[in-house]
């Protein structure tokens, strides 16, 4: 269970990262590639820059692994049995379209475990945290906050995440077999958050992603009530492999629904 003041000191980090962000996102800015064309902005540096020095200086034992850090040999990071995992722009194509769909993911990892994580949206103000254990939150701008659940049992017609810049066949399958569903397009690690709240209840996603991409959005669907899982029924694990690179799975408010008959394997 994480400590009161670490919880706090931490979304203050994700408050400051946010503002950040904004302050490159209401300007002009440059867009450049990274080697698998992936887009990084001065907002994503900054946010990772601003995220890195905050928990440096929070937790000092405890190592932080960022989207935008440099190559770690899995001989160290393997070594780390706590750590931050952290995607400071997560959404970054919803950024530079300008239609506030981004986020700030901070997660706390151990042995593995995502056991609490938070997310940010700059835009709205919004913030969502929790974890397995001890419940999930929605936080306002002005500070209001109340716990959330998932939709459970969810009923017909179900609702499904799509996401708004990345589309695989497999998915589009997968949906398709779920029968009568209402779609709903969202960017970033916003959709682990609406599935949190109730407001979706199935993200399928068989396409590429990065740990940074999943871990604080399972940690607060699964202290929501949720769960993250591949395509064989395993809840996600983290810092476990030579690569950062996500196989598939599907996010589900329900647990109880019956994903496996659509087609995950």
């Amino acid at each position: 269970m994480i400590e009161p003041a670490l919880r706090e000191g931490v979304i203050r980090i994700a408050h400051q990262a946010a503002a950040e962000i904004l302050t490159v996102y209401e300007d002009a800015f440059d867009i450049v590639h990274k080697d698998d064309r992936s887009p990084v902005t001065a907002a994503d540096l900054a946010a990772h820059r601003c995220i890195v020095d905050g928990l440096a200086r929070l937790t000092p034992a405890i190592p932080v692994l960022s989207e935008e850090s440099s190559e770690l040999e899995i001989a160290e990071r393997c070594q780390w049995s706590r750590l931050w995992l952290v995607d400071p722009l997560d959404g970054t194509r919803e950024f530079i379209k300008r239609n506030g769909e981004f986020t700030v993911n901070i997660a706390l990892i151990e042995s593995g475990i995502a056991t609490w994580g938070v997310i940010q949206a700059p835009v709205t103000g919004v913030l969502w945290h929790g974890g397995a254990g001890v419940g999930a939150f929605r936080r306002e701008r002005a500070g209001r906050e109340r716990a959330i659940h998932v939709r459970a049992p969810a009923t017909a017609p179900l609702r499904v995440a799509a996401s708004r810049s990345h589309h695989d066949q497999r998915s589009t399958d997968f949906i398709a077999r779920m029968g009568h569903t209402q779609p709903l397009g969202m960017g970033s690690s916003l959709k682990f958050c609406l599935l949190a709240e109730g407001e979706l209840d199935v993200y399928p996603r068989f396409g590429p992603t990065s740990e940074w991409d999943t871990a604080a959005g399972q940690a607060v669907l699964e202290g929501a009530g949720g769960g993250l899982y591949d395509p064989q029924g395993r809840p996600f694990r983290y810092n476990q492999r030579t690569s950062l690179l996500n196989g598939g799975f599907v996010a589900l408010g329900d647990t109880a629904l019956p994903w496996r008959d659509w087609g995950a394997a």
